[in-house]
């Protein structure tokens, strides 16, 4: 049975095509555009009640009872990972490895990288001291992924939803005033990261949605 994914090609929305992706499920995207405020709708309300992209339906759970709606990028990878077993680890210390980078995503680099994202582009003035204060927190964060990343292929070793969920976050540095060559061990997981055929053809989906 199908997944039924209500996107939009933002970096939260990236996550989970890439899982989708990476696990070869079969999956439907609903356009959710943002610009026309479609998160608004009250049928999209019903399974986001938050208002935001991206929100699964599942109607063909591993209970075997009715649909499940799942809102919040870091809760449908969760899901989708228990659902499949896949990409989340069964043991409990590297499992709860996965979920501190898991969290650290979701409390830190998306926010923190989004008030970037918006004092730097969008905001209708220029506000220094706001630019300032997000580039260097966003650097800050990059440099704590980079230590992480140490001698290491992906952020908990193996490659997990940890990885799924900070890579969309680090694809827009340039926007973000970040040079990747400040931080080598992230740049050479951000290159296996885009290679990885599963991240390329979740991309490719974002490209078709939103033409």
């Amino acid at each position: 049975m199908t997944i039924e994914l209500y996107y939009w090609p933002t970096p939260n929305g990236h996550k989970i095509t890439i899982f989708l992706e990476e696990a070869e499920l079969e999956y439907q995207i609903l356009p959710i555009d943002i610009s026309k405020g479609d998160q608004f709708q009250p049928e999209f309300l019903k399974i986001a009640p938050n208002n935001r992209m991206p929100a699964i339906v599942d109607r063909a759970p591993t209970d075997g009872g009715a649909a499940i709606s799942v809102f919040e990028s870091g809760a449908i990878l969760h899901y989708l990972a228990e659902k499949t077993g896949q990409f989340l680890p069964t043991s409990l210390r590297d499992r709860y490895t996965v979920m501190e980078w898991l969290f650290w995503q979701i409390g830190g680099l998306g926010p923190m990288a989004g008030q970037n994202h918006h004092f730097v582009q969008y905001a209708p003035e220029k506000i220094p001291y706001a630019i300032d204060r997000y580039v260097k927190e966003t650097a800050r964060l990059y440099g704590v992924l980079d230590r992480q990343l140490a001698n290491k292929d992906y952020i908990s070793g193996d490659y997990s939803i940890a990885d799924m969920a900070c890579y969309p976050w680090i694809v827009p540095h340039e926007k973000q005033q970040q040079n990747l060559a400040d931080f080598p061990n992230l740049h050479s997981w951000f290159d296996r990261m885009q290679s990885r055929p599963a991240v390329i053809r979740a991309y490719d989906r974002a490209n078709v949605t939103s033409n």
